[in-house]
This record gives C-alpha cells, sequence and structure tokens, in this order.
C-alpha cells in the first residue's frame, strides 16, 4: 500500500481489526519513510459495476459517492456514521445482486433515498431536493406536503 503523504511503496500494518459491521477489515498502517499514519479499509467486491448516467455516459461506480451524498444530506442530523457506512453497504449489496453491471444513476438515487428515508426524514428531504431536481419553491412545497401526508397515515395507522 502506498503511503499517501510521502508516496512510499512499503508500508507497515500495525493493526487489523474487522469494521463495526463486519463487511470490511479496517487496517492502521504506518510508513517506515516518512513516519506517517493512515488507515486503510478491505471490503469485498462481488463483481465491477458501472453507472449509466442520464445523458448515456459510463462510469466506473464509486462507492465513495454514495457515503459522501449520503454524509452531506444527514449533515448536523443525529445520525451516526456507522449508521450511513451501513445503509450504504446495503445498498451496494443490492446493485450488486442485480445480476447487471451496468446500473443507472436514478435507480442508485432511488436506493439511496430509500435508505434516508428511514435513517432521518430532514437527511431524506434534503438529498431529494438535488435527485428530484426542485427548479421552484412550489417543487419543494409539493414534496413536503406529500411527505407530510404519508407521516400521517402512519400515525394514523400505529393509533
Amino acid at each position: 500500500m502506498r503511503c499517501p503523504f510521502c508516496g512510499n511503496e512499503e508500508t507497515q500494518v500495525k493493526d487489523s481489526r474487522p469494521s463495526e459491521d463486519g463487511a470490511a477489515i479496517r487496517r492502521r498502517r504506518s510508513c517506515p519513510s516518512c513516519g506517517g499514519r493512515f488507515t486503510t479499509f478491505e471490503r469485498i467486491q462481488l463483481r465491477d459495476l458501472s453507472v449509466v448516467k442520464a445523458g448515456g455516459d459510463t462510469e466506473a461506480f464509486d462507492r465513495d459517492k454514495i457515503m459522501r451524498s449520503m454524509t452531506v444530506a444527514l449533515r448536523k442530523r443525529p445520525v451516526e456514521k456507522e449508521q450511513i457506512e451501513k445503509a450504504a453497504n446495503g445498498i451496494v449489496r443490492q446493485l450488486e445482486s442485480y445480476g447487471e453491471p451496468d446500473i443507472p444513476s436514478k435507480e442508485i438515487g432511488r436506493l439511496v433515498m430509500s435508505a434516508l428515508v428511514e435513517l432521518d426524514i430532514v437527511g431524506y428531504i434534503r438529498y431529494a431536493s438535488v435527485y428530484k431536481d426542485f427548479r421552484e419553491p412550489e417543487d419543494f412545497n409539493a414534496f413536503v406536503e406529500e411527505i407530510q401526508n404519508l407521516q400521517n397515515q402512519k400515525t394514523a395507522k400505529a393509533e
């Protein structure tokens, strides 16, 4: 593993342990050349996935993009990083189980929204405002009303 600080290719593993959800191995490494310390994660990858963008372009799937978008949507919300990590792992497992290596970006967005609605409704609304490409305040208002109606229905069923 190359050192991110000095580029030395001879780094040493100091500690290895499973991640919180057991889906990855967390390794603490150090560089004998510069003394830098860093963490790497080793994950199972069942197949190489590609993302088909709305314009037809294809790019390699990047799990970190899902993590970043969920983290941004959930910024300053009462959701732990481990919960986001677990949700992202679930999304990746679903995508790998589709059987197709080319996944439409809209499908990834739909899965992220499904995960976010379970984690935090405000994070879900934040993500949806970008994913659904709201253009006018009325678009946003209609979406929030729709969510409120769904929550009211859930509350009524629970009673």
